[in-house]
């Protein structure tokens, strides 16, 4: 093979953005037991930052915040079965509070996360399901500095699994669940994260993105079978145990088909003239 064609080959891998909270762990463990990982060009980092490059074109194919996927639907399409998600709680997506969530009213409520997603459900569920409109601010995700400034907090990820089953506890903080609270009001799941690929990418590479999305439902089914193997691994450098990393893994919704498509529906529905993307706006399934 002569140098060209190995650049080639290089440029030929798909660059995939990875998730590298907990809630991801699941989809990227069984693509390292399958091998699937040498055929990516593989780039780890946070929702919203694998967000922006998909959208500037910097990933071919990656998970996207379902407000990014929104506003940016005409240049994406979404893989079916497959995203981030929720049918009831979350664990990992909170309101912790010092006093009611009727009671924020114009009080301060702390933003530890930049996830449009999350914080606009956030919002969303204390206007109309509470009738409050607090005061926001951004911050960084550290409870005990949270609760000097402001009466509540907002936290995804890791940091709210810490902060809902270790902080708040002891500091004696009511969490609330962001996806319980939304299951509650609608009845319907909620999407925090759904996997796209571009479509200019797509209709250059359409056999590419259907062995991506492929290799990503064989390793989330995979890591589910094996979802205790998952949560031990994961307990040796996380400050969680097995056990409930595995109770966390397994409260997580990984689906993405005709309840969780309702389901971000009607997020678009209440949100997406506030937003920045219709209130019918259109989801267009890989097929």
């Amino acid at each position: 093979m002569d140098n060209s064609t190995a650049v080639d080959h290089r440029r030929s891998r798909p660059r995939v953005g990875h998730i590298q909270f907990l809630n991801c762990l699941p989809l990227y463990w069984g693509l390292a037991r399958t091998g699937a990982l040498l055929d990516f060009e593989l780039s780890k980092d946070t929702p919203e930052r694998l967000s922006e490059q998909l959208v500037r074109g910097d990933l071919d194919i990656a998970p996207v915040t379902l407000v990014e996927f929104l506003r940016n639907a005409d240049d994406l399409v979404a893989f079916p079965d497959l995203a981030v998600g929720c049918d009831g709680p979350v664990m990992s997506c909170v309101i912790v509070s010092q006093v009611p969530l009727e009671q924020l009213d114009r009080a301060r409520v702390a933003l530890g996360s930049t996830s449009r997603t999350s914080v606009r459900l956030a919002q969303l569920l204390l206007a109309e399901q509470y009738g409050v409109r607090p005061d926001y601010y951004r911050c960084p995700p550290d409870l005990g500095v949270m609760m000097q400034e402001a009466e509540a907090a907002v936290l995804i990820g890791d940091a709210a699994l810490r902060a809902a089953l270790h902080d708040a506890p002891r500091l004696g903080l009511q969490v609330h669940d962001l996806g319980q609270m939304w299951k509650e009001w609608t009845g319907l799941p909620f999407v925090f994260a759904v996997w796209a690929a571009r479509k200019d990418y797509l209709r250059r590479e359409p056999g590419v993105v259907k062995k991506v999305h492929e290799a990503f439902l064989t390793s989330r089914d995979l890591s589910l079978e094996e979802v205790g193997k998952v949560a031990e691994q994961a307990a040796r450098w996380e400050v969680f145990d097995a056990e409930l990393l595995e109770r966390y893994f397994t409260t997580l919704d990984f689906r993405f088909g005709p309840e969780q498509l309702a389901g971000v529906r009607e997020f678009a529905r209440r949100t997406g003239p506030t937003t920045g993307f219709p209130a019918d706006v259109t989801v267009e399934l890989l097929t």
